[in-house]
């Protein structure tokens, strides 16, 4: 089934567009909440509310790519479990390097509230956005790759067949160029 096809069925309120958003997304929605989760109960348990939050957002959105609005919809579910686990101690910090390596990144987001922190994040994902279109293509797919879908170096160098050190040192100058980019754009 199609993506428009698919999209129609929820805003046509079709109870059928669930079942099949699952057939085609799940394994996709899955390996992103596993990659961030590291537990198939809580990712499979993101993926229903993934399907849950689509039904209750279509209508009135209507993803261009739906896709990468299931995904977007996953991956926070996903963080957003964990960051509570975390603060229940109940997992340990596999992902603590991966968040950590973009600290140097990002300006603090967290000390703002409500309106003014949805727009500061507007901005700098469109910013980010921009600096992705100015890199090479093989830094902007490990880019993606490893801060998107949270791939670990080592399934991102067995996946375009490079040793981890090729990719440590690609994310960590992409990292940098990324903090000059948004230095200068003044967001940090």
């Amino acid at each position: 089934m199609t993506d428009l096809k698919l999209i129609e069925l929820y805003q046509n309120r079709c109870e059928t567009a669930i079942s099949e958003t699952s057939r085609q997304y799940f394994s996709y929605c899955s390996a992103i909440a596993m990659n961030i989760l590291h537990n198939k109960e809580d990712a499979d348990e993101c993926v229903a509310d993934t399907w849950f939050k689509a039904w209750n957002s279509i209508p009135p959105a209507h993803p261009k790519i739906l896709s990468s609005f299931l995904g977007k919809i996953t991956r926070n579910i996903a963080i957003n479990k964990y960051n509570a686990k975390k603060a229940q101690k109940r997992i340990g910090d596999e992902n603590a390097v991966f968040f950590s390596e973009l600290e140097d990144c990002f300006p603090d987001f967290e000390s703002l509230d409500g309106v003014e922190a949805k727009v500061d994040a507007k901005i700098l994902s469109s910013s980010i956005e921009k600096f992705l279109n100015t890199v090479k293509k093989a830094d902007r797919v490990f880019f993606i790759r490893r801060y998107w879908y949270n791939d670990s170096v080592r399934a991102i160098a067995e996946r375009f067949n490079v040793g981890e050190s090729k990719v440590m040192v690609n994310l960590f100058r992409t990292r940098n160029k990324l903090k000059q980019y948004l230095e200068k754009e003044g967001l940090i």
